[in-house]
């Protein structure tokens, strides 16, 4: 297959992934999960309509109205002041989102409801009732089953004396609110707080509105109230709306029509500080839009215009400035702030929030719901295919070009489309409140495109350089040979000298053995031998493995406070003598015996050699030392030998035997050795004996009280006899009593031989 081909097939399928999910249920929740917020914040808060604003309760409100924290506990009459308050500051439409569905005094309640009728402009909100119901719905051709609601009304007086009445506008699914609804479910339901806040306000363009239907061939504008007047309380307000919804909804071109002039000898509407145009406007866009839609935040808590209910009802206020409290023309919403606080209010979780934790309060959600309709600045969605086709579009462009063209030019040009994209989302978002797809594309897309167009061209031209890699990894640690690859051919800072602990190993006997073989059986007795004792190394982590004819050298590196640095060797070290048990089980190799020695310290871990030929190797003091502790045990008769300084702190981990202070071959500095035996939970009660018994001996030679230290290693032997270190001592000190020492200091063992 061509390999154009195959590159349009990857961005066919880039593309078909975003196509895809754009009509699958988990667009929405992923783009209002994480593009929605992005675009939010990109954008920032912006100035709201002037024509709305918030009376918050905050948890100064009832103190200073020298009444309980909490409005439920409040006398209505209070809130009838302040309805009478707005109505003064020229309040044209006041909502009260406040629960009135429960009696109080009776007295109380009926000057609230006095209040309420005097206003003839109040809303007041519904609750919830119970589950919802599956009904079925017929609109502009297509039906489909949907969920019907019904609401439970506040007090019969109130709802009598309200204007209109309507629920919450949220639907309040789990996460960040991102839609809100103007007529809920069903083809009867009811519109929603704000909607009929929305209608309430553009009453006085009632005529305007039925002359314009009637001016437009509207048959059903006939049946409509024909005065504002002929339109009773707030079940007629509802039947009015709902039967605005079913008229628009049949002729989905009035929303365009009623922005135009009026009919001739049609009269405006002269309330104070409203634009008849723009309600029109509104109401076309309120009847003809869809039930449900994207809400457009504006901000954190406060961005809208708020005032405290507290100045309202005193008339006077501060901060806010008085000007503040002239609300001519205004829609008010009434309600608990998001600062009342914890357990007082209802929060709503928003991309906006204060650094205190303060969300936005349900009322500012519906007053912005509101401003949304009245300026009909809800976000908007692209219709139809055209958000699918879009997404395809996308995902075709970047997966041929991550395949197509080189990775050090596809990657950018790709990432480069992708911020593009999004810098024109976000700029749709800025200027046109139109919400375009962000999470999808850079989130799916992108990433969909750069794992199977990268993944692809490395298969495609990847397989030498991979047969490459595994050659080099057959001969060099895996970190090195990785760095090499990475960067690209010779690297000196591969060449470090680390702080390390060295192990040595060596088998006696061995050579015996395999002079016997020829050199094929030899290969493979080798191969088994060297990955017998390989496999603990690798399984404690070893950094470096340098083999030496049938000899290894091999190193831990890291920081020399780590005393996983010292550990994993010895651990390592116990395993691989295990691991040689099997192997002599299996070859019968009855007679040979696995040395290891072990020292920490700095060496140099790079490549060694010369003319044109190099083997990665371990140099320095420490691996000298350590390959003649590994020699040591060959004469004190031990199988594990370290420094003490590598088995420091383990002495609760480890059984262990101080054998000694040796000046070994070659060396100035003395060196105390430790025997290496088993884990401390593996340690026999002979071999602790065997170590506390060795430890009076030792100490008694060091004290140079040679006789004693004698009589003590003698009967230990007795009770010991195949221990190589006892043996070591009592011939030793049968030398040292015949005056045969051969050092200055005989308490310090001086080897002559490796």
């Amino acid at each position: 297959m061509h390999r154009w081909i195959k590159g349009w097939i990857i961005g066919i399928a880039s593309g078909a992934a975003g196509a895809i999910l754009a009509v699958s249920p988990l667009y929405m929740p992923l783009e209002r999960a994480l593009g929605l917020p992005w675009l939010l914040r990109m954008r920032g808060p912006i100035d709201p309509p002037t024509g709305v604003a918030v009376v918050a309760i905050d948890r100064q409100t009832g103190p200073s109205l020298d009444l309980g924290e909490l409005p439920g506990d409040w006398p209505r009459s209070v809130h009838a002041k302040l309805i009478d308050a707005l109505v003064q500051a020229g309040a044209s439409t006041i909502v009260l989102d406040l629960d009135l569905r429960h009696p109080t005094d009776p007295q109380q309640d009926l000057a609230l409801a006095r209040a309420m009728a005097d206003a003839g402009r109040v809303v007041l909100r519904e609750e919830p009732l119970g589950a919802r119901q599956p009904i079925f719905e017929r609109q502009r051709g297509q039906g489909g089953p949907v969920r019907g609601e019904s609401f439970q009304r506040p007090l019969p007086a109130f709802a009598q004396a309200a204007r209109g009445l309507g629920p919450d506008p949220l639907d309040r699914p789990p996460g960040p609110v991102g839609q809100f609804r103007v007529f809920g479910a069903g083809a009867s339901a009811a519109p929603t707080m704000p909607a009929v806040a929305l209608q309430v306000q553009a009453l006085g363009v009632y005529p305007r509105l039925l002359a314009r239907l009637k001016s437009s061939g509207v048959r059903a504008a006939a049946e409509l109230p024909q005065r504002v007047e002929a339109i009773e309380g707030p079940e007629g307000l509802r039947r009015l709306m709902l039967a605005l919804r079913g008229i628009f909804v049949l002729h989905p071109g009035l929303p365009g029509q009623l922005a135009a002039g009026c009919p001739e000898g049609v009269s405006e509407a002269e309330d104070a500080g409203l634009d008849p145009g723009q309600l029109m406007a509104a109401l076309g866009a309120l009847y003809g839009g869809p039930a449900e839609r994207h809400l457009n935040l504006y901000g954190p808590p406060g961005t809208m215009t708020t005032i405290p209910y507290q100045s309202v009802v005193k008339g006077e206020a501060t901060d806010p400035p008085p000007e503040a409290l002239d609300f001519t023309g205004k829609v008010v919403f009434v309600g608990l702030s998001g600062r009342l606080g914890p357990g007082q209010t209802d929060p709503v979780d928003t991309v906006f929030r204060w650094d205190d934790g303060v969300d936005l309060s349900r009322v500012e959600i519906a007053a912005t719901a509101y401003a949304n309709l009245s300026t009909d600045r809800s976000l908007k969605t692209l219709d139809g295919w055209a958000t699918p086709a879009g997404l395809f579009l996308f995902g075709l462009s970047v997966g041929a070009i991550l395949y197509l063209l080189p990775a050090i030019i596809g990657v950018p040009l790709a990432v480069g489309l992708a911020v593009l994209f999004a810098l024109a989302g976000q700029w749709g978002f800025a200027r046109a409140d139109l919400w375009l797809p962000v999470a999808t594309p850079l989130l799916v897309q992108l990433p969909f495109a750069l794992s199977f167009g990268l993944i692809t061209q490395y298969l495609l031209f990847g397989r030498r350089a991979r047969h490459i890699s595994q050659a080099i990894s057959d001969y060099l640690p895996e970190d090195v040979h990785l760095g090499l690859a990475a960067q690209r051919g010779d690297s000196p800072s591969l060449d470090r000298v680390v702080y390390s602990t060295c192990l040595a190993t060596d088998m006696s006997g061995f050579s015996t053995v395999a002079e016997q073989m020829g050199p094929g059986e030899l290969a493979r007795f080798l191969n088994d031998y060297f990955e017998s004792l390989a496999e603990p190394l690798r399984r404690h982590g070893v950094a470096v493995t340098e083999f030496r004819a049938d000899a290894i050298m091999c190193a831990w590196t890291g920081d020399p406070l780590d005393p996983d640095v010292r550990k994993r060797p010895i651990l390592a070290a116990l395993d691989a003598a295990q691991a040689i048990a099997e192997f002599k089980n299996r070859h019968r190799l009855a007679g040979a015996r696995l040395r290891i020695g072990m020292e920490s310290g700095e060496v140099y871990v790079g490549r060694a050699g010369g003319g044109g030929h190099f083997v990665y190797s371990i140099v320095g003091d420490s691996a000298n030392t350590a390959s003649r502790i590994e020699g040591l045990n060959r004469y004190v008769g031990t199988q594990i030998l370290a420094t003490r300084s590598v088995t420091a702190g383990f002495d609760d981990a480890l059984q262990l035997r101080e054998i000694g202070r040796f000046r070994l071959l070659g060396k100035t500095d003395v060196l105390p050795i430790v025997e290496v035996l088993s884990h401390q939970l593996d340690a026999t009660p002979a071999m602790r004996e065997l170590c506390e018994r060795f430890a009076q001996a030792l100490d008694l030679f060091q004290r140079a009280e040679w006789a004693k230290a004698a009589e003590r290693f003698k009967l230990l032997l007795g009770s010991y006899p195949q221990d190589g270190p006892t043996g070591f001592y009592l011939d030793l000190c049968d030398r040292y009593m015949k005056g045969q020492a051969t050092s200055e200091d005989p308490r310090v063992v001086t080897m002559s031989a490796k």
